[in-house]
C-alpha cells in the first residue's frame, strides 16, 4: 500500500493530458517493440529512459532512480553495437552523476508541488559551456575514430553534449533542454544508421524519437515556469 501511495504522489501535478499522453507513449513503444521482436533489454532501456525524461521534465527526484536502471541497459546495448563513446558516457559518467543528481535535487525539493526549483545560466556561462563542448567534441571524435566506432563524429557530439546536458540537469538549469533537443536528434539519426546496418534496436530508435519530442515539450514548460517566477 505504501508503494502505491508513493507512486500516486509522483503523478500529482500532472495535467489530465499528461496523464493520458505519457503512459500512451510507453504502451505504444511496448506494443511496437513486441511486434518487431526487438531486443528485450533494448525495450527495458527505452521504457526506463522515457520514464526518466518524463519525471525529470516534471522535476521529480525519482527520475534518477529509474535512470540508474536504464543506464545499465543502455550501456550494454551500446557495447553490443560498437558505440563505445556511448558506452563510456553511460557507464562512467551517467551512473555516478545520477547518484549525485538524487542528492542535489533532494536539497532543492519543493514539498508543495513535489518538484525541484528551476534556474537559468548566465550568458557568460552559456558561451563558456558551448565553447568547451565544441572543443571536446573535436578531440573525442579523433579518439573514437581509432577505436572502430561506427559513427565517431556523431558519437563524440552525443557524448560531449550529453555530459553537458546531464551536468545542467543536476544543476537544475533550463538550458539542459536546449542541449537535449540537439543531442536527441543526432542520437536518433545515429541509431537509425545502426538499425539499417543490422542492429536489433528498434526500441532504441523509438526511445530517441520520443526523447526529442519530450525535449521540445519540457523546454517550453520550464521556460514558461521560469518566466512566471521572474514576473512574480
Amino acid at each position: 500500500m505504501k508503494f502505491l501511495e508513493i507512486f500516486k504522489k509522483e503523478f500529482e501535478g500532472f495535467s489530465l493530458a499528461e496523464k493520458i499522453f505519457f503512459p500512451s507513449i510507453i504502451i505504444t513503444i511496448i506494443g511496437i517493440s513486441l511486434y518487431m521482436k526487438d531486443s528485450k533489454i533494448a525495450l527495458v532501456s527505452a521504457i526506463c529512459g522515457i520514464s526518466y525524461v518524463i519525471l525529470a521534465g516534471k522535476g521529480r527526484v525519482s527520475c534518477y532512480y529509474i535512470g540508474l536502471i536504464g543506464t545499465v541497459c543502455y550501456s550494454y546495448i551500446s557495447w553490443k553495437n560498437a558505440l563505445y563513446g556511448q558506452l563510456i558516457l553511460y557507464a562512467c559518467y551517467y551512473f555516478p552523476m545520477e547518484i549525485i543528481g538524487i542528492y542535489n535535487w533532494s536539497k532543492h525539493f519543493k514539498n508543495d508541488t513535489r518538484e525541484i526549483e528551476k534556474i537559468r545560466l548566465t550568458r557568460k556561462q552559456d558561451v563558456l559551456y558551448l565553447l568547451y563542448s565544441i572543443i571536446g567534441t573535436v578531440i573525442l571524435s579523433f579518439i573514437l575514430k581509432y577505436t572502430g566506432d561506427i559513427k565517431p563524429v556523431m558519437d563524440a557530439f552525443c557524448v560531449v553534449f550529453s555530459v553537458l546536458g546531464l551536468f545542467l540537469s543536476v544543476k537544475r538549469c533550463v538550458e539542459q533542454w536546449h542541449v537535449w533537443y540537439f543531442v536527441n536528434f543526432v542520437s536518433l539519426i545515429m541509431w537509425i544508421y545502426a538499425y539499417m546496418n543490422g542492429s536489433n534496436c528498434f526500441s532504441t530508435i523509438l526511445m530517441w524519437a520520443v526523447y526529442w519530442v519530450l525535449s521540445i515539450y519540457f523546454l517550453c514548460t520550464w521556460e514558461k515556469e521560469i518566466r512566471q517566477k521572474k514576473r512574480n
